[in-house]
């Protein structure tokens, strides 16, 4: 739940202004609705790459390298397979 909102002054070029307008309203929704998107996706792009430099830290190279030098060849098994989406009957 996004819970209660609040309202912020945002200082904008016109012409980045009226550029984000005529990408909203081409999308179909308002310049307030584009901005918020644009933040909650940039927020989400930073949140992505701290969690992955967080986990980059804990990486155990060797295992890793032990893993991926394992012998295999074999085909999966076919309850690890997957064929795709399947399609309408």
């Amino acid at each position: 739940m996004m819970g209660t909102s609040s309202n912020y002054a945002l200082r904008l070029p016109l012409s980045l202004k009226k550029a984000a307008e005529d990408v909203a309203r081409e999308d179909g929704s308002t310049l307030n609705q584009f901005i918020v998107t644009a933040v909650a996706e940039k927020l989400a792009s930073l949140k992505t790459a701290e969690y992955f430099s967080e986990r980059a830290v804990r990486a155990d190279v060797a295992a890793f390298d032990r893993f991926m030098s394992r012998s295999g060849g074999e085909p999966p098994h076919p309850e690890d397979r997957w064929d795709g989406p399947k399609t309408g009957s």
